[in-house]
């Protein structure tokens, strides 16, 4: 067993992947543990214990009654690593995993913590002041077995609030996009907010439809994160308080195996203002993740659910992982873990 040592002074501008050489780690779970002034790096888990060196691990860790992981990229330095673990309470006993995914290199830590959702909540504000992606996940769903992925549409799976852009089109663009931020905040019923914004495009030519659809952007990564996933079998839908006009053409060109979406009423070539049916709530959002888990025979244990806005947090709360993508503060301190600068495809590094 080869156990090395290295004080903070001498690596603490170097990165992860050059510290622990990682296609060198030829035994995980390997020990890494930070004591008050140097890292310790071991090929075996149990290589530290009982040698005096501040590490302390056992078969019986806590980390395991946990099943509680840190996922950081490789081209985390040393410093930022040590800062993240102080500032979110958090204890690394050991490398758990190294994941090559969709060219990027991910490294799962396995830790301990006095109160798991406080520490989330530190790692998400820690995120955005460092600028950085790093989750932390406990029990998260297998990328190789089958699984459900529910994501949001509008900020989400596309880089746009379709009916922002809408509304632009149709002359209401401020008034339609104040309440929009307002809806996703959380400070209005999002039911009410749709029936008022949609009700402002009364009159408005269908033609302005297929103007947003023709330059629909789709969210960075979005298209690997599909392809990633269907090929581990995974499957995949849309549920978005947004419309049926661009959600069923994501369905169809991705493909996706669902969309959920609202329906607003044409007659003659215009928009009447109304939304037809049922509205795609949060509660349906939810809804909506449960009954196509029990359709494609998902286990509750490999659902994700992705989204950005106050209106995704029932459904990110109802699967396994809830995931917070560029999303609003609000959501970011609510939800699980959170990609917030990334591209979409990042989620595939939080999947065990």
């Amino acid at each position: 067993m080869s156990m090395s040592q290295f004080t903070f002074a001498s690596i603490a501008n170097m990165s992860l992947a050059n510290l622990i050489n990682i296609d060198g780690l030829a035994e995980l779970p390997a020990t890494f543990c930070f004591t008050e002034t140097s890292v310790i790096v071991a090929q075996s888990a149990l290589s530290a214990q009982g040698q005096g060196q501040g590490c302390e691990l056992s078969n019986d860790s806590t980390s395991n009654q946990q099943d509680l992981q840190l996922v950081v990229f490789s081209d985390i330095n040393i410093s930022t690593l040590h800062q993240l673990c102080q500032a979110c309470d958090l204890q690394v006993l050991s490398i758990a995993t190294v994941n090559h995914r969709v060219n990027t290199v991910s490294v799962r830590f396995d830790v301990t913590s006095d109160d798991i959702e406080v520490s989330r909540q530190k790692l998400a504000s820690f995120n955005m002041e460092k600028n950085i992606e790093a989750a932390l996940v406990k029990d998260a769903p297998v990328l190789n077995e089958p699984g459900l992925l529910v994501m949001d549409m509008d900020s989400t799976a596309i880089k746009i609030e379709c009916i922002d852009e809408i509304a632009k089109l149709a002359g209401v663009g401020e008034q339609v996009a104040k309440v929009t931020e307002q809806a996703m905040q959380g400070k209005l019923d999002f039911k009410q907010s749709l029936y008022q914004r949609v009700a402002t495009l009364n009159g408005a030519d269908e033609a302005i439809l297929q103007s947003v659809l023709n330059k629909l952007p789709l969210m960075e990564g979005l298209t690997e994160l599909v392809a990633v996933l269907r090929r581990h079998n995974w499957r995949l839908a849309i549920a978005s308080g947004g419309f049926t006009y661009f959600a069923d053409y994501l369905k169809e060109t991705l493909p996706l195996d669902a969309a959920f979406s609202n329906t607003l009423e044409i007659i003659d070539g215009k928009l009447t203002g109304n939304v037809l049916g049922d509205i795609v709530d949060a509660n349906k959002k939810a809804q909506v993740l449960v009954s196509l888990a029990k359709k494609y025979q998902i286990d509750e244990s490999q659902t994700v659910a992705i989204g950005d806005g106050a209106n995704d947090l029932v459904m990110m709360a109802q699967a396994q992982l809830g995931v917070a993508c560029h999303a609003k503060n609000i959501v970011k301190q609510k939800a699980q873990t959170s990609i917030n600068k990334a591209p979409l495809h990042t989620l595939i590094h939080w999947l065990a």
